[in-house]
């Protein structure tokens, strides 16, 4: 039976752009240590969420013996990459104080999900782009960059020109799932180019020379938000075999599973990804004080 961690909680600023401060909230499991580690990242269509979102999966996966950083960072009006600048940045923040933290430099992982899991995608994909990377650490600190072990994604919009492209013709067939996402997108991305730019779907499709670390991708079914065809694809495949078969052939390993849709933000969902990570970040498990 596998042992369940107890988990402290504590707010803290890893990142301050003028008068506005960014918050990481880390779960932290009781014991000595080292524990793996990933970096959660929330949705809302790059436009409108928050790291409150994560707190279902990360107590999981904190009860489960990671250090869990849910991440707060730049999105809505202040652009594209501004995102990307932040998590390459707490990436780093977070190996620069990994022995403190009671993890490894070379223990962590990103996760995230709906455009959280995009996110995530690309940071990993381009850990070394000098537009992420654009913020150096402290004077002082340990040189490391922003390379991660492996990436969990629950439903990303891996494809944010398509989906927005998707979205459109979904407003104007009167779909209820739609809302304001074409809103949400366009104050971030700002144009099609930009879309394209940031679009893990696209950079491989084009050739683009990326990282490709163990990947999972986890997909409700239905949802017409994020497992579509793309009518301008090349293939005949949904976004998600799309991107799997693209990932695959660059040389990554990635699982595609599929859950009933309305287990998305259940145990079905956040064992996967504990397990995942787990599976991919092996650690002597620290003694611990197990409930």
């Amino acid at each position: 039976m596998a042992t369940t961690y107890e988990f402290t909680t504590e707010d803290i600023e890893y990142l301050r752009h003028g008068s506005t401060a960014l918050k990481l909230r880390l779960y932290k499991a009781r014991g000595t240590g080292p524990f793996a580690a990933v970096i959660d990242l929330h949705g809302g269509a790059w436009g409108k969420g928050s790291l409150e979102e994560c707190k279902g999966r990360d107590e999981v996966l904190a009860r489960s013996g990671l250090l869990v950083a849910a991440l707060d960072f730049r999105d809505g009006n202040h652009g594209y990459p501004s995102a990307l600048v932040d998590i390459n940045y707490a990436i780093r923040w977070l190996k620069a104080r990994a022995a403190q933290l009671q993890t490894r430099a070379d223990l962590i992982g990103l996760s995230g999900q709906s455009s959280g899991g995009h996110l995530a995608m690309l940071a990993a994909m381009r850990p070394a782009d000098p537009r992420y990377a654009a913020i150096a650490l402290p004077a002082g600190s340990p040189a490391v960059d922003a390379s991660v072990r492996c990436v969990a994604m629950s439903w990303p919009v891996i494809n944010p020109l398509s989906r927005y492209r998707n979205a459109l013709r979904g407003r104007e067939a009167g779909a209820a799932w739609v809302g304001d996402i074409p809103e949400r997108q366009g104050s971030f991305w700002k144009n099609d180019d930009n879309m394209s730019d940031g679009n893990p779907v696209l950079m491989l499709e084009r050739g683009e020379k990326v990282v490709t670390p163990p990947a999972l991708w986890l997909q409700g079914r239905p949802d017409p938000v994020h497992d579509y065809r793309d009518p301008e694809s090349p293939v005949a495949l949904n976004e998600p075999e799309r991107f799997a078969a693209n990932y695959r052939k660059a040389g990554g390993s990635i699982g595609l599973v599929y859950i009933e849709q309305a287990a998305r933000q259940s145990a079905v969902s956040y064992d996967a990804v504990a397990a995942f990570l787990h599976e991919h970040m092996p650690v002597e498990r620290a003694a611990a004080m197990a409930k």
